[in-house]
């Protein structure tokens, strides 16, 4: 009968509303609990409802879930993932790893990227999908991207000159807009020149609106810093945000380097890739290698 209810509000709801001669809409996700089949307890039965209602939202808004007992298992599981995360930054339990970059013309290392990574005693490792965006939502992204950059600018003052550092930055450092004193500073302390730092970003950041990504990142082009767009050839309009942004490389999504030996298709949008960035006088990065003959495919 609940059901039932919440499908008619969502209905009407739905129909447009007529307000001084113009036409609104507006619209319902409904997520409901029931007593005594879920709780007893009022509060618990108020705060099931809510764990229904997230669970709508999240799969498709303008609908309507009951609640489930996996969906208080799952929020359980998060707050602890939370809790645990938030004790790990302020710990230090968090730490960096480094990937080589490796020229195929030379076969040395020209440049190392920062990756973070979270061993937990009890879950072992999280990975970054998990806990990314767990910082994001936990607003604790600025703090994890400045003790990231902070740490890998100092372990690369140690490096030969000639290498550089990689770090990725999220969309939302770009969104809180304070990105670039995160950066100067980190430089700053490290004495580390920035011709040697160069940050990775994604196509989500090119997607905010207005004008201030394209600041930031001429700001940043601006000091001497490269800038690499990631998962290139995976997103919607990255041909245009090589022309309009002063991006210095490109990186192919392993997804593509995964399929080259036996997917035709995957060989061509390598091939195009390279022949772009060679045009627009780019450096192309693979992700992914994991065999010699891989290698000596994108070598050729």
């Amino acid at each position: 009968q609940a059901e039932i209810a919440s499908r008619s509000i969502i209905r009407a709801l739905c129909r447009p509303f007529y307000v001084q001669g113009n036409s609104m809409y507006i619209g319902a996700t409904i997520g409901f609990a029931s007593a005594p089949n879920d709780t007893c307890d009022a509060e618990t039965l108020f705060r099931y409802a809510d764990l229904a209602l997230y669970s709508a939202k999240d799969e498709k808004r303008g609908i309507c879930r009951s609640f489930e007992a996996n969906m208080d298992a799952a929020a359980q599981a998060k707050i602890r993932l939370e809790i645990d995360f938030r004790k790990a930054l302020h710990c230090g339990q968090l730490h960096i790893h480094y990937q080589p970059l490796v020229s195929l013309q030379t076969g040395e290392i020209e440049c190392y990227e920062a990756l973070l990574r979270w061993f937990d005693p009890v879950r072992g490792y999280v990975t970054p999908d998990t806990f990314v965006p767990l910082a994001e939502e936990m607003g604790l992204i600025d703090a994890v991207g400045r003790m990231v950059l902070q740490s890998a600018c100092k372990e690369a003052k140690n490096w030969p000159k000639h290498v550089k550092l990689s770090v990725n930055v999220s969309p939302l450092q770009f969104r809180n807009g304070n990105l670039i004193s995160t950066v100067v500073n980190a430089l700053n302390a490290a004495e580390l020149p920035p011709e040697r730092l160069e940050l990775e970003i994604t196509e989500a950041v090119l997607m905010e609106k207005g004008q201030r990504p394209a600041t930031i990142i001429d700001n940043l082009r601006g000091l001497g810093i490269g800038l690499s767009l990631d998962d290139f050839g995976t997103g919607y309009s990255s041909l245009s945000y090589l022309l309009n942004y002063p991006f210095t490389k490109i990186k192919i999504d392993k997804s593509f380097i995964r399929n080259i030996e036996h997917e035709a298709k995957s060989r061509a949008v390598i091939r195009a890739v390279i022949g772009l960035g060679r045009s627009l006088g780019l450096t192309v990065t693979a992700e992914g290698i994991e065999s010699q003959s891989v290698a000596d495919y994108l070598r050729n």
